[in-house]
């Protein structure tokens, strides 16, 4: 199991980023959470199995039709088990 922090920097607010993160999650059976931050990026934790988390960070590297991916920050973090679904953040 695999637990991963992650950063998406780009034209990723407002193009229904956060809405495209939660469908793939709920797909590949990956839980945690995703949300804007206020300087324009969208932050995002994931939790699940080491091939669909990996599959989660390459969704984020390309993002929905509509967004510009510009770089994207990985920080790898304890598999916790803490979340029970996948949520948008507010």
């Amino acid at each position: 199991m695999k637990r991963i922090h992650v950063y998406v920097s780009g034209a990723v607010q407002g193009v229904f980023f956060r809405h495209h993160t939660k469908e793939r999650a709920l797909e590949l059976g990956v839980t945690g959470w995703v949300r804007n931050l206020p300087d324009g990026r969208v932050e995002a934790v994931f939790e699940g199995e080491d091939g669909s988390v990996d599959r989660m960070i390459a969704f984020c590297k390309e993002g929905p039709p509509s967004a510009h991916v510009t770089k994207v920050e990985l920080k790898g973090e304890s598999w916790t088990g803490e979340f029970k679904d996948f949520v948008v953040k507010r």
